[in-house]
């Protein structure tokens, strides 16, 4: 089912002249000199669209630094007058939207962690009723699909028609090279739900190093992600806030260079037909993959009345431990990435479990059901 919403198309509010769109600023607004010589610097690359800073930071602890406050606004208006950029800024309540629309902010976003509470983000809708500025929505910090599609339809309920997501990556306990988790996946669900939604990837906080950033940035727009927001420091060794994942200017300038830009779509007719085979040959191989594994799980069916007969438990983990090192072992030999056969396998397992389980406790359920109803009727 796709994602209704009132939308513009990001050409309509953000200049895309410079590719990829590329925001950029310090991750939080230090000292009037340290914005405006950063601002500057950024301009002067001829590849930054949209100026960033953090204004208010909400941070884990108190006791960090919580950003410059209001007075960062004024240092944002002098920039955006020297240097022809744009302002974009986090709003985390009514108050911020307020203070930011009266500085002449142009851009606002909402950070993870206001995304991910339904009464901050309609608190933040409501003080947006009847304004026209884009608005950008991160996704929350944990890995939920349906938080970040909700913010999105708060905001647009509230008339905002200039709209886009920020992919930021998401919380986990494993720990990683990354800082925050990207879980591509949820990014390109939503892409598939609303196809027209411009979607800005993060990578410095999906890094939270800056060796990372182009790694993850060159990923994101492969994905055909529309731009990138970067977090760029006039000296980030001295950085107040996150110094590991921000750039310099001329470093990001650099970076933005170097990056291999695709089109979503080819207009080269060999192209397109070549494709539309291959695709074909997809096609049926996923038919055959389905029928297979239909034809798998109605062997399933037959194992779990075998077992529940014979009183024999569902799980037995000697047969999954052997499985596991056959078929990756098998699947290593055929090229086949090793994580990808372990999901997939733990995805086929768990469904073979659950139809066991049924299985088993099917009488079970129905007398349940029928007692309920019984003592009801008393």
């Amino acid at each position: 089912m796709k994602l209704q919403l009132n939308i513009q198309p990001l050409e309509s509010w953000i200049n895309v002249k410079n590719q990829p769109l590329l925001i950029s600023g310090p991750c939080s607004a230090e000292t009037e000199d340290q914005l405006l010589s950063t601002a500057h610097l950024l301009a002067a690359t001829g590849k930054v669209s949209v100026l960033r800073a953090g204004i208010w930071k909400p941070r884990t602890r108190p006791g960090e630094f919580e950003g410059i406050g209001s007075i960062g606004l004024e240092w944002l208006k002098r920039a955006k007058a020297e240097t022809g950029l744009p302002t974009a800024v986090e709003v985390a309540n009514a108050k911020h939207v307020q203070e930011a629309l009266a500085a002449g902010v142009d851009i606002l976003w909402i950070g993870a962690r206001s995304t991910v509470n339904p009464f901050t983000v309609q608190e933040i809708a409501d003080a947006l009723q009847g304004v026209d500025i884009p608005v950008l929505v991160k996704n929350p910090v944990n890995p939920d699909l349906q938080l970040w599609v909700g913010a999105l339809e708060r905001i647009n309920k509230a008339g905002i028609t200039k709209l886009g997501a920020i992919h930021r990556g998401f919380s986990s306990f494993e720990k990683s090279a990354f800082r925050n988790e990207p879980m591509w996946e949820l990014a390109i669900q939503l892409k598939t739900l609303c196809p027209e939604l411009p979607i800005i990837n993060d990578p410095s906080h999906i890094c939270g190093n800056r060796e990372l950033i182009p790694y993850i940035s060159q990923k994101a727009l492969d994905l055909d992600m529309q731009g990138l927001m970067i977090e760029s420091h006039l000296d980030p060794s001295i950085a107040w806030t996150d110094a590991k994942q921000q750039v310099t200017p001329a470093a990001l300038a650099e970076m933005v260079s170097k990056f291999t830009l695709r089109q979503a779509e080819s207009k080269n007719e060999e192209f397109a037909d070549k494709l539309a085979d291959l695709r074909k040959d997809i096609d049926k191989i996923d038919d055959l993959v389905l029928q297979k594994l239909a034809e798998r799980m109605s062997i399933t069916q037959k194992i779990g009345e075998f077992k529940r007969d014979n009183k024999v438990t569902i799980l037995q983990v000697n047969r999954w431990d052997e499985i596991m090192s056959k078929r990756t072992a098998f699947a290593k030999a055929l090229k086949l990435d090793v994580n990808f056969t372990e999901k997939f396998l733990e995805l086929v397992h768990g469904e073979s479990i659950r139809r066991q389980t049924e299985i088993m406790n099917a009488g079970k359920v129905d007398a349940g059901i029928a007692a309920e109803a019984h003592a009801d009727v008393k």
